[in-house]
């Protein structure tokens, strides 16, 4: 959380210090070994997805609980999305387009608990996730369609004196992709935690003190539906990108 103190008669507070990334155990330097905040939260996510896909459909009962009921409404969304947007042959690598999803959809929502950290505020994370997808994919439309993959930059259908710059432009919007795809979340999730921030730090002076605390509540209730957007929106691209490397043609 932010650090806040009076200082000069005015309240200063700093919105951004919520995403530094500390040591669990010590206040030393952060190296790759070194648990930190954003592998305790990552590893709660996991262990939430574990409890909702595994230990509460368990029984598979013919009428499910509450847990099982989310764990088959996130699964049956989810294949639904990969099968409509890439058809037959993507329902294979629907385990891997789930996982994203759940991933990001329990980081996100984890992360507007008191006190905690959103891993996917963390560029560091989400570029991870951003250009795992962009070279899997890439690997993907190479090994299913060899040099042909490569009509995805050509449109055919174009007069034939600008092919050639249209070609430039698929190819710079190609490589842009992971980029995109990794600040988008990013971006999304800090700004929103940052004005909650910027909001909580007003509501401690007396004069705007509702009205702040009517913000804190405004945008939360943001931020609770952004969560759930941005984990469809990160998913949804993946299956377009997904879709563009099995039919390149398309």
């Amino acid at each position: 959380m932010a650090t806040e103190a009076q200082s000069e008669g005015g309240l200063v507070f700093h919105p951004l210090d919520q995403f530094i990334v500390k040591p669990l155990f010590s206040d030393g330097a952060v190296h790759w070994y070194t648990p930190t905040n954003v592998t305790l939260w990552m590893a709660v996510g996991l262990l939430c997805i574990i409890g909702v896909f595994v230990v509460g459909s368990r029984g598979r009962a013919i009428v499910p609980t509450r847990m099982q009921s989310i764990g088959e409404l996130i699964y049956g969304f989810i294949y639904k999305m990969v099968e409509d947007v890439t058809g037959k042959d993507g329902i294979k690598y629907f385990p891997y387009i789930m996982t994203l999803f759940v991933f990001i959809l329990f980081a996100n929502y984890l992360a507007l608990l008191p006190m905690s950290y959103s891993p996917t505020s963390m560029i560091a994370v989400t570029a991870v996730l951003g250009f795992g997808v962009f070279i899997a994919v890439t690997i993907l439309g190479f090994v299913k369609n060899g040099p042909a993959f490569l009509g995805l930059f050509w449109m055919k259908d174009a007069p034939a004196v600008l092919r050639p710059v249209i070609a430039i432009i698929e190819v710079i919007s190609y490589f842009v992709r992971p980029v995109s795809h990794s600040i988008r979340l990013a971006g999304n999730i800090m700004a929103g935690h940052a004005v909650i921030k910027v909001f909580a730090g007003f509501a401690a002076l007396t004069l705007v003190s509702p009205v702040a605390i009517l913000g804190i509540t405004a945008i939360y209730g943001l931020e609770v539906l952004v969560a759930g957007i941005q984990a469809y929106v990160f998913t949804i691209l993946t299956c377009v990108y997904l879709k563009d490397a099995l039919h390149p043609a398309h």
